[in-house]
């Protein structure tokens, strides 16, 4: 997709990871069938400042070189997210292999000039490259799959990735090709770009586990615009988690993939009276289910953790059966179209194209978001009442609550803007985080027991019983909570 330097093309495209060794079964797929294939060796240089300034601004510029041919491609940050990528786009061919970033450079109109002179090589992607021209369910779609190796500060890392760029037609035939391709080979949303690849190889983050970054949502965004905002950055938090989990299993990635699992669930809970549509059920019940199926393996890491070297074998053996489990819910069918279904839906889905009620979803974001934070913290306030004496199952609803309203906090503050806004966020979010740390240690004290005893192990072996003073420190927070000012 070629333009002239003024005028960026739009790219609309999905894109899935594959496994290595891969590529012959793709070659061989029936919906390939009959279809020529352009096959070559490329080789691209992505250019950024020492401190990736343009990384950071969510632009990207590559010069590819294709035999004899060097093209230029600069892509600014436009609407992304997890698998779906559709943001603006410009290339250019070039006489040899530096980047061209004079004064008529699309890139002059993104950065500063005092940017631009800072550019240099920061790490090249080698690659063979497959591509078809796809008919496939009345539209034109690219299909292309790049196989080779990411090279950034002396680290090598696999790249094995398939997009499916639409040429013309609807963007629901991306989908129904992946599931295609899925039939015969395993495939799992991709989350990453190239670029991001690279960075993160060169920065020595690839496959390491991944918190949730800030949601930035713009004020002017409708509830739909920002509730697909909100789950596509989960779904990519989850994706980077579970490649951490499955590259080196380990406690960090595991905790990181439930909790977004919870973030991802509680805003389907959030806006459920706006986005409840004849696919909600499905899958908001197998997100329960993929969620459930971390469990287990999760409490055991706690469990191990408190009880240091006094964990014996059964213990570890146990432990290690969880992780055995887990790893193999996330290389399942089942897990891997979930993420590509929820892709799908939050994108193409009936509550967005055929709305029950259209007003809901195109109402302001920040008058929605403002109404069920003021509901999340009145059911808080009912329910944490007397929570010095409420029994574990009570106290652990209250836990529940916490964590959504923790959870609407952080999707919504960007909607509030103002330094009185973001000093009231501050001070709310560090009580309510401090309300969960309690509330989630008194609640690994009451499943601890059970947990032994699931194993046919006595539980004195459990470290003291602090729960009396842990009570103390919850009340305490709740009401120091119940206090702070709204930032909404």
């Amino acid at each position: 997709m070629t333009t002239t330097s003024g005028s960026p093309a739009a790219e609309i495209e999905l894109k899935l990871e594959v496994g290595h060794g891969a590529f012959a079964a793709l070659c061989r797929l029936p919906v390939l069938a009959g279809i020529a294939a352009d096959d070559r060796e490329q080789l691209a240089t992505y250019y950024d400042t020492p401190d990736q300034t343009l990384s950071a601004a969510g632009i990207s510029l590559r010069v590819r070189r294709t035999g004899e041919r060097h093209v230029q491609t600069i892509k600014a940050g436009g609407a992304a997210t997890a698998g779906m990528f559709a943001r603006p786009e410009w290339e250019q061919d070039l006489a040899g292999p530096d980047p061209d970033v004079g004064e008529s450079s699309p890139l002059r109109a993104l950065v500063d000039d005092s940017v631009v002179a800072r550019i240099r090589p920061a790490f090249s992607v080698a690659v063979r490259r497959r591509s078809w021209q796809v008919e496939w369910a009345g539209a034109a779609i690219e299909l292309v799959a790049d196989e080779g190796t990411a090279n950034a500060n002396g680290r090598q890392a696999p790249v094995a990735e398939i997009e499916a760029e639409l040429k013309c037609g609807s963007p629901d035939a991306l989908f129904s090709l992946a599931r295609a391709i899925g039939q015969h080979i395993p495939v799992r949303l991709g989350v990453l770009t190239k670029a991001e690849r690279g960075f993160r190889l060169a920065g020595g983050q690839l496959n390491e586990p991944a918190k949730a970054q800030r949601v930035l949502l713009d004020p002017g965004m409708d509830v739909a615009e920002a509730f697909a905002a909100i789950v596509g950055a989960c779904l990519r938090q989850f994706r980077l988690n579970e490649e951490a989990l499955r590259t080196n299993p380990g406690a960090d990635a595991l905790h990181q993939a439930r909790v977004v699992l919870r973030r991802l669930r509680s805003a389907l809970s959030i806006f459920r009276t706006v986005i409840t549509d004849d696919r909600f059920a499905h899958l908001a019940d197998e997100l329960r289910l993929l969620a459930r199926s971390l469990g287990k393996a999760r409490d055991l890491d706690v469990l191990v953790g408190r009880l240091g070297p006094n964990a014996d074998v059964n213990i570890q053996a146990a432990h290690g059966q969880a992780y055995a489990a887990a790893l193999a819910t996330l290389d399942s069918q089942r897990t891997r179209d979930l993420m590509i279904d929820l892709i799908e839906w939050i994108s193409l889905g009936a509550w967005r194209t055929h709305p029950a009620d259209p007003g809901a979803i195109t109402q302001p974001a920040r008058e929605f978001a403002a109404a069920a934070l003021k509901k999340l913290r009145g059911r808080l306030k009912k329910r944490g009442r007397q929570l010095g004496t409420l029994e574990d199952e009570d106290r652990h609803r209250v836990r529940i609550q916490a964590k959504k309203l923790r959870y609407a906090a952080e999707f919504f503050e960007s909607l509030f803007t103002g330094k009185r806004a973001r000093r009231r966020y501050t001070k709310f979010r560090k009580r309510l985080a401090r309300l969960q740390e309690h509330l989630g240690e008194l609640n690994d004290l009451a499943t601890a027991p059970s947990l032994m005893r699931d194993l046919g192990l006595d539980h004195g072996s459990l470290p003291p019983d602090r729960r009396k003073a842990l009570l103390a420190k919850a009340t305490k927070a709740h009401a120091a909570l119940i206090k702070a000012k709204r930032f909404w």
